[in-house]
């Protein structure tokens, strides 16, 4: 029984392939790459602060020591500065009250032979 039409064949051989995947180009390196990149990258910057902070620990110490050496220099300065300083005071005590007669410069206002250093600093 024929219908007077022929139904629709594939050609023969079937038809071509659908192209569906994507066809992008590679772009960059891989991720292997990048990530022993940042690896390295960071082992190295780790290192380098580690020796950072050695020559800072270094420094730190070295300026402690300079510290210490230095804290007798200090002192005797000190010493020196608060001698001329009492010498000056004593001068000035003097020439103020030189009118004053019984008046003994430099006399401590305590009843005591214990020094005692002046609390009081005239500039």
């Amino acid at each position: 029984m024929s219908h007077g039409f022929k139904q629709d064949m594939p050609p023969a051989g079937g038809y071509e392939a659908i192209k569906y995947k994507r066809n992008l180009p590679v772009r960059g390196f891989g991720g292997a790459v990048v990530f022993s990149a940042v690896a390295a990258i960071c082992t190295f910057g780790f290192w380098r602060v580690g020796k950072g902070n050695i020559e800072k620990r270094e420094l730190k110490r070295e300026q402690a020591w300079s510290r210490i050496n230095i804290v007798p220099l200090l002192l005797a300065e000190q010493d020196r500065d608060a001698y001329r300083r009492q010498q000056a005071a004593l001068a000035r005590e003097k020439e103020i009250m030189k009118d004053y007669p019984g008046w003994e410069a430099g006399k401590s206002a305590y009843n005591s032979s214990r020094y005692t250093p002046n609390t009081i600093v005239v500039l």
